[in-house]
């Protein structure tokens, strides 16, 4: 009578432990389409209600605000792998504080080569893994 039970506890532990906790796939691509807020820059939150953001638009069109000024530009999107070139933006002056704080992003975004979300982020970095930007769907 014993030797049921002990055989089916050694079966339900070997199903146990033949499962696995899925891990994150790195090849899959993330879904970047639509508006994001840039809540940090280089890890400085940015100042508040500033109106930095992006948008990732079809056919790998890129606008946003860096803060005080408007941009366009594109996008490269591969599973992890992004790439961001602006081609214009205007110059508009504002307070000191954003335009600093623009400064800062015009000079970060063409060094952006990784994407991840994290927790319901968008997380940008560059080639060292450093994170450059964390952004939150508008």
């Amino acid at each position: 009578m014993l030797k049921p039970a002990i055989t089916c506890c050694a079966f339900l532990l070997m199903l146990a432990g033949c499962q696995s906790t899925p891990k994150p796939q790195h090849n899959q691509q993330l879904d970047i389409l639509g508006t994001w807020h840039i809540e940090v820059i280089q890890s400085q939150p940015t100042i508040d209600y500033s109106p930095a953001q992006l948008t990732f638009a079809t056919n790998n069109k890129l606008s946003g605000n860096n803060s005080c000024n408007t941009f366009v530009g594109s996008y490269a999107l591969k599973n992890q792998h992004l790439t961001i070139e602006t081609t214009g933006h205007t110059e508009r002056a504002c307070v000191d504080a954003l335009m600093q704080q623009e400064q800062n992003m015009l000079q970060i975004l063409p060094e952006i080569s990784q994407a991840e979300m994290l927790k319901g982020k968008l997380i940008l970095r560059n080639d060292d893994g450093k994170s450059l930007l964390t952004l939150s769907r508008i």
